[in-house]
């Protein structure tokens, strides 16, 4: 006698043993977790000002994450006193230079003159800055400069011509000296006492510049 037939294993339910609703096999199924509701599914985001992208996020300290630009150094004060300082040691340097070459020469050259104003001038304002009194120490320093170099020069020259020493004539004789310049000067002497103070603002000019 044959045995019963059994019939076919039943279709097994998909996740948890619901049935499509409605036919869609992607509507929810019994035990499965709640869908997003309907709306934004994320919290709003704070939108960039239009156009800018960069522009700073609403809550951001001002600053933060380099927000805030660099304020820019303040300028470097200019020494007066260092500067009018720097331009008298060159004056004393370059007359005592100015007043060996033209001792050594015995005549006095214009490019000289035009050395001492400018070194003076440069090394004043290369310490002092563009401060108009630290040009103007330049301007006369330099002016003396020349002046007290002819002097030396002249010194030499007479020291020389007498066979007596440099500072008997310059520190003993300092008087009858001016009485000698000023016999012996001409156009050019009075000339390169002019060069000196426009090398002298040339130089400050060229030191800040």
């Amino acid at each position: 006698m044959s045995q019963p037939v059994q019939p076919p294993n039943p279709p097994q339910q998909p996740y948890g043993g619901g049935q499509p609703t409605d036919g869609n096999p992607y509507a929810q199924q019994p035990g499965s977790p709640n869908p997003p509701q309907p709306g934004a599914p994320y919290p709003p985001q704070p939108a960039a000002p239009t156009g800018n992208p960069f522009a700073q996020q609403p809550g951001a300290q001002p600053g933060q994450f380099g927000g805030a630009p660099f304020q820019p150094a303040p300028p470097a004060r200019t020494n007066i006193g260092l500067g009018v300082a720097a331009a008298l040691g060159a004056a004393i340097v370059a007359a005592i230079l100015y007043g060996v070459i033209a001792g050594s020469i015995e005549r006095e050259i214009g490019y000289a003159a035009v050395g001492v104003g400018f070194l003076v001038g440069f090394v004043g304002s290369k310490v002092g800055g563009s401060n108009p009194a630290v040009i103007g120490a330049g301007v006369v320093f330099s002016l003396v400069a020349v002046f007290f170099g002819q002097l030396i020069g002249m010194s030499m020259i007479v020291a020389d011509a007498l066979h007596v020493s440099f500072s008997e004539i310059f520190f003993d004789r300092f008087g009858a000296l001016l009485d000698v310049w000023k016999e012996e000067a001409d156009f050019m002497t009075y000339l390169f006492l002019l060069l000196g103070p426009v090398a002298a603002f040339g130089g400050a000019r060229k030191a800040v510049g």
